[in-house]
């Protein structure tokens, strides 16, 4: 069986003058699903990082879409990337050991905690 993990949508959030709305970016984790499986594929979600220089609206969307990652049942598995890189005092921030510096991007130590947060049972079974 072969498995995909996408980690998606932070672009789609921050990049644009307009934030994409939630319901467009699960829409396209939908899309991205219906594909996945009809080419025999598992497709593992991996929730949307923190990022603490986001405006109120944007970390709404962001935790909305994290919420249906999370809940949905749509992926096939899921993986907490948001909760596992999060600073407990702040979780709208990466947590500063992970931080590159731009509050955005994970350091090495950020990829490193993202490569251990993958369950590897996840992509055997």
């Amino acid at each position: 069986m072969k498995n995909a993990i996408v980690l998606e949508g932070i672009n789609d959030i921050n990049n644009t003058t307009t934030p994409t709305p939630a319901d467009q970016i699960i829409a396209g984790y939908q899309t991205m699903i219906n594909q996945a499986h009809t080419a025999g594929v598992r497709i593992i979600g991996g929730t949307i990082l923190p990022h603490s220089t986001q405006t109120a609206d944007r970390a709404a969307i962001r935790a909305q879409v994290n919420d249906w990652i999370r809940t949905s049942g749509a992926f096939d598995a899921v993986i907490d990337f948001d909760a596992a890189l999060r600073d407990p005092a702040n979780p709208a921030r990466l947590l500063p050991a992970y931080d590159s510096g731009d509050h955005l991007h994970p350091n090495s130590a950020g990829m490193q905690a993202i490569a251990n947060t993958v369950n590897l049972s996840l992509l055997t079974s």
